[in-house]
């Protein structure tokens, strides 16, 4: 469940960076599309080194 979440998240900030690098008035959405998709991969890489444990 939480990894169809992260995943989702990963997919919507990629379209918003995307989108924000294409549309030329809107470089600020590609600079915030990819900070949230690297936090977003950061909380899921955490959370998986966190479940797998010592």
């Amino acid at each position: 469940m939480v990894w169809k979440v992260i995943g989702g998240l990963l997919v919507l900030w990629l379209v918003l960076s995307v989108a924000g690098a294409v549309i030329e008035g809107l470089f600020w959405l590609a600079v915030v599309g990819g900070v949230l998709f690297a936090a977003t991969a950061a909380v899921g890489w955490a959370r998986d080194r966190k479940k797998l444990g010592p």
